[in-house]
């Protein structure tokens, strides 16, 4: 699962368009992915629907998900330290163990890194 701040912003549509890209790879060596916001419903089928994604998304408006999976913590933005969600991905093995977990990722070039990581 990987956890983005907000549907429909530049980062987020590349991470998103990324991971749908690449979900038929991930699949075939037997990864699921779920997209994690605290976005809406409503914001989140638009962000779907407009980018054609082929995963669930998630709504997480308290972050309750979010913060029990550690993505959520001191962050930089606009040259500023602020609290708020990591752009993370955490992958969760058969078992509900977390198998491997990144925190504060750039968008752009995650899900190839990821896939080498994996092995995929």
């Amino acid at each position: 699962m990987y956890f983005y701040p907000k549907a429909a912003t530049p980062g987020c549509t590349t991470e998103a368009c990324d991971f749908r890209d690449n979900l038929n790879s991930l699949r075939s060596a037997g990864y699921e992915v779920l997209g994690i916001s605290p976005d809406q419903g409503e914001a989140l089928a638009s962000f779907a629907e407009a980018e054609s994604l082929n995963f669930p998304l998630l709504s997480d408006p308290d972050l309750a998900v979010t913060k029990a999976y550690g993505s959520f913590g001191e962050k930089e933005v606009n040259g500023n330290q602020v609290e708020g969600l990591l752009r993370s991905t955490v992958v969760v093995g058969p078992d509900g163990r977390v198998t491997l977990a990144e925190y504060k990722v750039a968008a752009s070039g995650h899900v190839a890194r990821l896939r080498e990581e994996l092995g995929v």
